[in-house]
């Protein structure tokens, strides 16, 4: 047993000074290798890769902040995807009306509350229970954002108030007349702060650690034909990173994440490598599969130090928080909240261009050296085979993956 152990250990030596061979002598460490291929190598460097990938994953996690909202993303704006779910002012007749609404990928439905009267000077639109307490204390959400469309009248209100329902009847009540001036038929983001701020507290127990309803009112100065849409109705602004939200799964979904990228790249490289020798130069020399194979896994330590640079690159990260806006991908706001973060990468993504074009180049002339060493294929044959193999497999991973 011990002399096994000896044996696999010398093997593990020797396979780990090929792989670092491969850096400075890649041709004569690559007629080594085809003269007794082993998986053990590639074996090898996918561990390496997936530690590195997992390494960078927790450097970027540790720097990353998703915004949680009430109702969860995965619901989406449920509150304001039911009309059943609100009351209003008597004579209101209120529907779910899905043709206008917030657009976006993620949270928001296809669906916004409707509210219609025809002869009104002041309406209240009223979610009287969210199902259970929201809490805007200091260690609660920090936001209320919700969407408003007034289709009518032309003119703008009188008054306008958001209203927080809290304990015992009791409320918090923060003017909104300014916010929605000048906003006829358009529609208007409203994000205010809770928990601080210009708001007026109404009864002897409200607190902001227990706010269970939502209303809204709204008048003008004389009776009109009324109409407004509401949708997107979240408590935000609550932030928190990858890891404190879903522990050690989320080392184990990036190990597994991993994997599929270099197997991929690995069997794509040697599979397009070995048609173009064969089938397309149609090379006379003795070419197996299985020896191709282990080579180019060799050749595949570019990708390895790739994902280790990577990993040293990404401690330059700052911090980086993802708002509602970016995660729902909505229609207008998505492209300019993800705008602030490109910004924010811009010097780590140049940085990432700069090693993946050196990489790419490096993956060429290795695979020059291999298309060289094991067909009869002159240079600049097994130039255009290894550049060729590169960018088709570059092009089908763009579809995989």
């Amino acid at each position: 047993m011990e002399e096994l152990t000896e044996l696999y250990i010398l093997a593990v030596k020797e396979v780990l000074g090929d792989i670092l061979r491969v850096l400075y002598a890649p041709q004569k460490v690559f007629k080594k290798i085809i003269k007794n291929p082993s998986y053990l190598g590639p074996v090898i460097l996918l561990i390496i890769f997936v530690l590195a990938q997992v390494g960078s994953s927790y450097i970027v996690a540790s720097r990353s902040y998703i915004e949680q909202t009430n109702p969860l993303g995965d619901i989406g704006d449920s509150w304001t995807a039911n009309a059943l779910n609100w009351d209003a002012t008597p004579g209101v007749i209120i529907t779910n009306n899905s043709v206008d609404f917030i657009n976006s990928t993620l949270y928001y439905g296809a669906t916004s509350i409707d509210f219609f009267a025809s002869d009104l000077q002041a309406i209240k639109m009223e979610l009287p229970d969210f199902g259970e307490s929201v809490n805007c204390g200091t260690d609660g959400f920090d936001n209320v954002s919700l969407r408003v469309k007034i289709i009518s009248p032309n003119s703008n209100p009188e008054s306008a108030y958001l209203v927080l329902s809290s304990l015992d009847e009791s409320s918090f009540v923060y003017e909104i007349t300014d916010e929605l001036r000048n906003n006829v038929d358009v529609w208007t983001n409203l994000t205010l702060p809770v928990g601080f701020g210009d708001w007026t507290s109404i009864g002897n127990d409200a607190v902001w650690e227990n706010i269970t309803g939502l209303a809204l009112e709204v008048s003008w100065s004389v009776n009109s034909t009324v109409n407004i849409l509401l949708d997107g109705l979240f408590f935000r602004g609550d932030f928190r990173g990858p890891l404190e939200l879903y522990g050690a799964s989320y080392f184990a979904s990036t190990a597994i994440n991993a994997v599929a990228p270099f197997l991929f790249e690995w069997l794509l490289l040697s599979g397009f490598m070995y048609l173009l020798i064969k089938k397309i130069f149609n090379s006379e020399s003795e070419l197996v599969w299985r020896t191709l194979m282990v080579v180019v896994g060799y050749a595949l330590i570019t990708i390895v130090i790739q994902a280790i640079l990577l990993t040293l690159v990404y401690t330059s990260l700052p911090d980086i928080y993802y708002p509602l806006e970016v995660l729902a991908g909505t229609t207008g706001e998505f492209e300019v909240a993800y705008q602030v973060i490109l910004d924010k990468i811009s010097f780590v993504s140049n940085v990432g261009t700069v090693i993946q074009v050196a990489v790419y180049a490096w993956i060429v002339a290795l695979g020059t050296f291999i298309t060289n060493t094991i067909s009869d294929l002159g240079w600049m044959k097994s130039l255009l085979v290894s550049g060729v193999s590169l960018l088709l497999t570059v092009i089908v991973l763009g579809f995989l993956l």
